[in-house]
Formats: C-alpha cells, sequence, structure tokens
C-alpha cells in the first residue's frame, strides 16, 4: 500500500513503545508457576499470546483464574522496574507528532489494566488520543483499529499507519485495510517472521523510524 502523507499513527506497546515482553514473561512466570505446580518455559507462556494476560492465565491455569490474574497484576507492577521506561525516542516522537496535528493512538492486546499499569509507569497516560486494549476471549485488535478509524472517519485509511512488532499486527492491519509499519527495534524483535509477510516498511531503530514519518506528514 502506498503511504504518501501520514495524518494518524496507531501504536501497539509490547515491543514497539517499550520492552515490555521480559517483563511480561517473568510476571507471569511468578503467578503463574506456583499455582500449576511446575516450572513453564519462556515458549509456552508465548504461546498463548494473542488474548489480553487475563486469556494467558485462563489458558495456562483456567482452575486459577481470579487468583491468577490478581497475582498477575500484582508481580506485573511490581516488577516494571524491568523495564523502567519506554525506548528511547519514543516520547519525542509522540511529542513531535502531535505538535504537527498528526493524530495519535493505541492498540494493544494487552489487557487495561497492565496497559495502565505501564503506560503510568512511563508517564504516558495522557499521550493517546484513544486507548484500545485487548480481550480475554482472544484477539481483537482488528476491531480496536476499527474503533478508531471510525473516531477518526475524517481521515482516509491510506493516511493511517498501525505501528507494531509482531506478525499478528501485520495480518490485523491488513483486515482493517491500513498501511503497517513494522518494528524491529525491540531486542525480542523477529525480524525473520515479519519480512516475509511484506509490511509496508520495516525499521530497525526508532531514530529511522521518526525521520521517515518526519518526511511523510
Amino acid at each position: 500500500m502506498m503511504i504518501s502523507k501520514i495524518k494518524g499513527v496507531i501504536f501497539d506497546l509490547d515491543g514497539t513503545i517499550a520492552n515490555t515482553l521480559p517483563l511480561c514473561i517473568a510476571a507471569f512466570r511468578k503467578s503463574v508457576e506456583p499455582l500449576a505446580g511446575k516450572a513453564l518455559s519462556d515458549e509456552e507462556i508465548v504461546a498463548t499470546f494473542g488474548p489480553s494476560e487475563e486469556g494467558t492465565i485462563k489458558a495456562l491455569v483456567p482452575q486459577h483464574y481470579d487468583k491468577g490474574v490478581a497475582d498477575y497484576l500484582l508481580h506485573y507492577e511490581e516488577m516494571h522496574g524491568l523495564c523502567a521506561g519506554p525506548f528511547e525516542g519514543v516520547v519525542e516522537l509522540i511529542a513531535s507528532l502531535k505538535e504537527r496535528g498528526v493524530k495519535v493512538a493505541m492498540v494493544t492486546g494487552k489487557g487495561k489494566y497492565s496497559t495502565d499499569i505501564s503506560l503510568k509507569q512511563f508517564d504516558m497516560l495522557n499521550d493517546f488520543e484513544i486507548i484500545e486494549t485487548g480481550a480475554p476471549e482472544g484477539p481483537r485488535k482488528v476491531q480496536g483499529i476499527e474503533i478508531v478509524l471510525n473516531a477518526w472517519k475524517e481521515l482516509n485509511k491510506e493516511n493511517i499507519i498501525y505501528v507494531g512488532d509482531a506478525p499478528s499486527d501485520i495480518h490485523a492491519s491488513r483486515t482493517a485495510g491500513i498501511p503497517v509499519v513494522a518494528a524491529a527495534w525491540a531486542e525480542t524483535g523477529e525480524p525473520e517472521q515479519l519480512i516475509p509477510l511484506q509490511p509496508d516498511e520495516i525499521f530497525y531503530t526508532i531514530k529511522d523510524f521518526s525521520n521517515w514519518v518526519g518526511g511523510k506528514i
């Protein structure tokens, strides 16, 4: 899809705004392993991603759902020092977009409570015009993007980009009918999974993305 002029940017959170994935895995391990009574590999935990964290708890320890969710959120907040701030340059990028009249939103697969914990930690709660979060039942990124598109109906779809780090972000953007930029700047990024899906653009540093988007406003 040709990206000529950008008037709206929708950001993912985990792996795009900040390197939160190691924190998520650590908090899941600390909350779920005692309830499951066994050790869990990173792969077992990551395999449940798509729904919000509540969905992960439901998949791993359904019989301890309420305690699992409560413990996860407690550990996620307590351990947030593992991800003390967003990626360098993100805050300045978002401020620059808004100063230049670009609309900024967030659509994340994270649950509402953990999203609020992270954005509060990063002092970014007020940086996004709209924040759509995940659901325990399953992925709802397409619906989240569509809610933003409806709110921004004065903008054309080709002038709005989604920025995310996962293959599912590329699929969701395609389904919603907007261009997608693959964010491959996190240490947890997997560009080898993103490139074959042919995102409209892929960037390996925030600086390169900032320069590119600045030239498209």
